[in-house]
């Protein structure tokens, strides 16, 4: 990025993180919007979770001054996410009621406008509407040890993680210090359930909420949360599965979306759909 103002003179550099979301105003324009960050050491992995903010200079010299720094909070990282790339997104949960879905609806409640499990209850709720390819948004929240899913082209019937497209793990990423309980890499948080591990550390604290978007195309999955990519994975290609339990709903097309609750309060809200 070069200086818009003639050599010798003072600069102002704005720079907004949301994850691995980056935005820069160069003296009050904006020069780079919400774009994403690449691991430049390791293109495998996301970039680190946090670190330092450091200062670097090339050929000649550099000066800087008057640099400050304001953490964000879950909050407003949120609503930062969801304010860009919004255009096409149809909201298919109302917050009041459960019009437009199916399933063992009186097994969940709606608290604040949130979707989440009664007490020691659950099973897979979903979608009356079906989709082929698309981009799911949420906003979740975890209790410790928490355990959900994101249904993906489910049949309506049967277990999701392996009748439907697959199960995309909801899941708290301290859950073995929460529950004792070891899990398999596949099984945290953002996995194709039993058959792609997802990065893990990339969640707000627990009891806060966090923003999950994710991406159906033909037999690929990505799965954004809070702001970094943390899978991107071909399910065609997958021919190793956890406890070699076959997943044959793999290869489905389309199925509704949904929640597939495990009995803990997981709590969704502002789920939005948009079509590809």
């Amino acid at each position: 990025m070069l200086a818009d103002k003639p050599f010798g003179q003072w600069n102002k550099v704005h720079v907004l993180m949301t994850g691995a979301r980056v935005s820069v105003w160069l003296n009050s324009k904006l020069v780079v919007d919400h774009a994403l960050l690449e691991n430049y050491y390791d293109r495998a992995v996301p970039i680190p979770p946090k670190g330092p903010i450091q200062l670097q200079t090339h050929d000649g010299e550099i000066r800087w001054r008057n640099i400050f720094i304001r953490e964000i909070g879950p909050d407003e990282a949120n609503k930062i996410l969801a304010s860009h790339g919004n255009k096409g997104f149809v909201s298919v949960f109302n917050g009041k009621d459960f019009t437009g879905w199916a399933g063992p609806t009186n097994e969940y409640q709606i608290l604040d406008g949130a979707v989440l499990c009664k007490p020691n209850k659950g099973g897979t709720i979903y979608t009356t509407s079906e989709y082929s390819d698309f981009v799911a948004r949420v906003e979740f929240k975890l209790p410790p040890g928490g355990n959900n899913g994101l249904a993906i082209r489910y049949p309506g019937h049967g277990d999701t993680a392996y009748l439907g497209m697959c199960e995309c793990q909801v899941l708290d990423d301290n859950y073995e210090k929460a529950t004792g309980d070891k899990i398999d890499p596949r099984q945290a948080h953002g996995s194709a359930y039993g058959m792609v591990a997802a990065a893990r550390g990339y969640q707000h604290p627990i009891g806060t909420w966090n923003f999950e978007e994710v991406t159906v195309k033909g037999s690929t999955m990505k799965v954004e949360l809070n702001g970094t990519i943390i899978l991107d994975c071909d399910l065609s290609k997958v021919t190793e599965f956890m406890a070699g339990s076959k997943h044959p709903g793999k290869d489905r097309t389309s199925g509704s979306f949904g929640f597939a609750g495990h009995n803990d309060p997981v709590a969704f809200r502002d789920v939005y759909i948009k079509k590809l």
